[in-house]
């Protein structure tokens, strides 16, 4: 037992060093100002700055709509892949682990080749007033059909986590045998055991939105992080604090989904 501490502490100590230490220098270098001292200024001018509250606005919307998406997409198909197709999971694990290997730079090059095509092309059609609806700056939907495809290893990890701890056949059958429809079995027998995945999917996916920059950046819309870039030009300190705080809200929401399916999984334990 002490020897299995001792290789704890030696695997688990320089890992926390490597986070913990530029997070430390990244705070010091907020508070301490040259001739002034310790000063927490910078924290103080968050909310108050130019564009904080409608890119964190956007931001969040941005991975509410994500969220949504990308659930009612996977979470049917893997259910009714687990339950009718279950040969081609390894396929549909390649096809949702592609964007790992597509790099951004690419990726964000192909949705500009279909947006400046789009309205070339189809300007006498009805779809030319969709491809500038989902372009609008209040709300670019362009982005959330990227971040979808971008969000899909991650929600597919997650989901397919949590299918492989319980039996969706058995709940499945066990729910039409009640008279419940497909869906009803699912929204009502699976979805209740799902509550962990669920979360952690949906965690996940909004860590993705909320640091997300290339696509954004090169596309030309301005969510939180593409705001942080563009403050730290003028006012470093400032977006170094933004940057700290982001990551402690990030912290905090995580300790609390983790804390929220831990009581779940127990209060099913207990039914």
């Amino acid at each position: 037992m002490a020897r299995l501490n001792l290789w704890r502490w030696a695997v688990l100590g320089p890992a926390a060093l490597y986070f913990l230490v530029p997070l430390a220098a990244s705070v010091v270098f907020t508070v301490d100002v040259p001739a002034q001292g310790i000063t927490f200024d910078a924290y103080s001018q968050i909310f108050s700055t130019a564009g904080f509250g409608s890119s964190l606005l956007l931001s969040l919307e941005l991975a509410a709509a994500t969220i949504a998406i990308v659930l009612l997409l996977m979470v049917p198909a893997m259910v009714a892949l687990r339950l009718g197709a279950p040969k081609l999971r390894p396929v549909v694990e390649v096809v949702c682990s592609l964007p790992l290997v597509v790099p951004p730079i690419a990726f964000v090059a192909g949705i500009g080749t279909v947006l400046k095509w789009g309205p070339e092309h189809l300007s006498r059609t009805p779809l030319f007033q969709t491809f500038v609806a989902i372009q609008n700056p209040s709300f670019p939907f362009v982005l959330v059909l990227a971040y979808v495809v971008m969000a899909l290893p991650f929600v597919y990890r997650a989901l397919d986590a949590g299918l492989r701890a319980i039996d969706v056949r058995t709940l499945v059958e066990a729910a039409r045998s009640c008279g419940a429809s497909r869906p009803q079995a699912l929204v009502g027998a699976v979805l209740p055991n799902l509550r962990g995945a669920l979360l952690n999917a949906s965690f996940l996916t909004l860590a993705l939105v909320l640091g997300e920059f290339t696509v954004a950046q090169l596309l030309g819309f301005s969510p939180f992080a593409v705001w942080i870039v563009n403050v730290s030009g003028s006012q470093a300190q400032l977006s170094v604090a933004v940057s700290v705080l982001s990551l402690l809200v990030t912290w905090a929401l995580l300790l609390a989904f983790a804390a929220f399916g831990g009581r779940t999984r127990t209060a099913a334990y207990r039914e």
